[in-house]
């Protein structure tokens, strides 16, 4: 590959960048509109300019894109002081409390709380729940018909994910249950794109969303109040809401009731859409893959977690979700590699290139679980949840999830397999979905069996 520079500058003395495609700016947000800006467009700047490259990005300006593996592996381990979070972040829609927002010592902080909700004991409480609403979310799909798979995921992550916030039923999660989609919806477009931060008396695009979120504001608002109203009943619970009120800093104070509404947000936006959106892709991939659609059924069957867990890795691999991930330097003139970067420039890990990088993937686009099998991921070059410090704080309870709304699938669905194209990549504003939403056509298996926790 090509590795082409700059040359207006030495590297020792000042920024020294890679060169990039000169287009306008308003140009290339026109292509992407058009949906020429799909995952995949990255590759062929890759193949033009080699793995760095420089890229005009909405919001961002000119940044620097990588995906040379031991620069990735550098900004993972980087400093959060030399290498920051991204400005402007998704705190523009989930608000300041976000820990998409935080940086340094209260992201720090804000992420030792959140941390217990997702590992141990907590996360192997959530199995039967996921599987309850993974059977009750397929029911309803018609029969030997084709159907996009990504509503009804979404659907049954979304389910998952409030369950697992909240621990009960009731009105207040009927109208959320209709308001999140909406939210994520609105709130994925704000975040990627540079649309002025009008109101127009609550009609242009960011007051319809500022409506939406004092909507539920007002809910989780008063789920909150009912929480820290009932100190001995929500010490008893193993929802994510009784453990944000009971938890403190370690000065002893209590999150305030806008942190744990910021946190909630975070969590129930992204703690389902990426989740369903993978579901999709999986099923897609397995589709057109009749040999692993087999094999699945086979490890499924035979209670065998191994398969089903590489082919979520190369799905996740082939199929990310989120295309980048990003840092801002915070320091003077930062050394990459052989680049020097100016304070105030974002560098991006691009996912997809990575995960496409044949010296570290070989034949990266085949699909091929097989070499997962086994084996344990770099957490460095298989980086579906991104990386560091700011790697996604859900990713455990996310592969739980996918692990187990496949098996609850595999088990009691026959999944025809097709020779149809894969479908297209198609931008939701931050992730990436199958164009026809993951079309399925299923049967109810004959022989019905029941899959064993995972």
């Amino acid at each position: 590959m090509p590795r082409s520079s700059t040359t207006q500058t030495s590297p020792r003395s000042g920024p020294y960048l890679p060169d990039g495609p000169s287009a306008p700016f308003l140009l290339r947000v026109a292509l992407a509109t058009l949906g020429r800006g799909n995952a995949m467009s990255l590759d062929d700047r890759r193949r033009q300019y080699g793995p760095d490259f420089t890229l005009k990005l909405p919001l961002f300006g000119r940044s620097l894109i990588v995906s040379e593996p031991a620069e990735v592996r550098q900004i993972f381990k980087a400093d959060p002081a030399e290498l920051g979070n991204m400005d402007p972040n998704l705190g523009r829609v989930m608000g300041s409390g976000s820990l998409f927002n935080l940086s340094g010592d209260p992201h720090r902080s804000q992420r030792k709380l959140l941390t217990p909700a997702f590992h141990g004991n907590r996360l192997a409480a959530y199995r039967t729940l996921m599987q309850d609403e993974a059977r009750r979310g397929m029911a309803d799909w018609p029969v030997d018909r084709p159907v996009a798979s990504l509503p009804a995921m979404n659907a049954i992550t979304l389910n998952i994910i409030l369950r697992t916030v909240f621990g009960a039923e009731g009105a207040d999660l009927d109208v959320l249950r209709d308001l999140l989609p909406r939210m994520v919806r609105l709130g994925s477009i704000l975040a990627a794109t540079p649309i002025p931060a009008w109101d127009g008396f609550g009609y242009a695009p960011w007051g319809r969303f500022r409506r939406m979120r004092a909507e539920y504001d007002a809910i989780v608002g008063r789920l909150i109040a009912r929480g820290r109203n009932d100190e001995h009943g929500a010490a008893a619970r193993s929802d994510i809401l009784s453990m944000l009120i009971g938890a403190t800093y370690d000065d002893g104070n209590p999150m305030t009731d806008d942190e744990i509404a910021d946190e909630l947000v975070t969590l129930l936006t992204a703690g389902h859409e990426t989740t369903a959106t993978t579901l999709a892709w999986a099923v897609e991939r397995m589709r057109r893959h009749p040999d692993v659609l087999a094999a699945l059924v086979t490890a499924v069957d035979a209670d065998d977690d191994e398969y089903l867990d590489a082919f979520i890795n190369e799905v996740q691999r082939t199929r990310p979700v989120i295309a980048m991930t990003l840092r801002r330097v915070e320091v003077d003139d930062y050394v990459l590699g052989p680049w020097r970067v100016p304070r105030g420039m974002h560098i991006m890990v691009g996912i997809s290139l990575l995960h496409t990088d044949g010296r570290v993937f070989p034949e990266p686009w085949r699909f091929d679980p097989e070499r997962f099998r086994g084996v344990r991921p770099d957490p460095y070059q298989l980086i579906p949840f991104g990386g560091g410090v700011r790697r996604c704080i859900g990713a455990a309870f996310a592969h739980m999830e996918l692990r187990i709304v496949l098996k609850t699938l595999l088990a009691e669905h026959v999944i025809e397999p097709t020779h149809a194209r894969g479908e297209p990549w198609h931008s939701r504003g931050v992730a990436f979905a199958p164009g026809h939403g993951g079309r399925i056509v299923r049967r109810p298996r004959e022989r019905q069996t029941t899959p064993a926790a995972a």
